[in-house]
């Protein structure tokens, strides 16, 4: 099962969270970036409904699964202050 990482740190000029080496917004405080963090990790493990899914794969192939929405990844969150 994959686990996702909300971690807390300081960016551009306040607080935010990041995630997979994406930023989330920038929050005012750090109390604020850890509530946002917290709610999204929560939010991320939520089951959605089950679902055909296409995309197209590295090679250019069109490609159609079945997306469990219970394939939820674990999800944790990081404050090292």
């Amino acid at each position: 099962m994959a686990e996702v990482t909300y971690e807390i740190v300081e960016h551009d000029g306040g607080w935010a969270y990041k995630a997979e080496g994406t930023f989330s917004e920038t929050f005012p405080t750090h109390a604020a970036a850890l509530a946002a963090a917290q709610r999204a990790a929560g939010e991320q493990r939520v089951p959605g409904e089950t679902d055909g899914i296409v995309y197209e794969d590295e090679r250019g192939n069109w490609r159609e699964e079945l997306s469990d929405g219970d394939d939820r990844p674990q999800t944790r969150v990081v404050d090292k202050d």
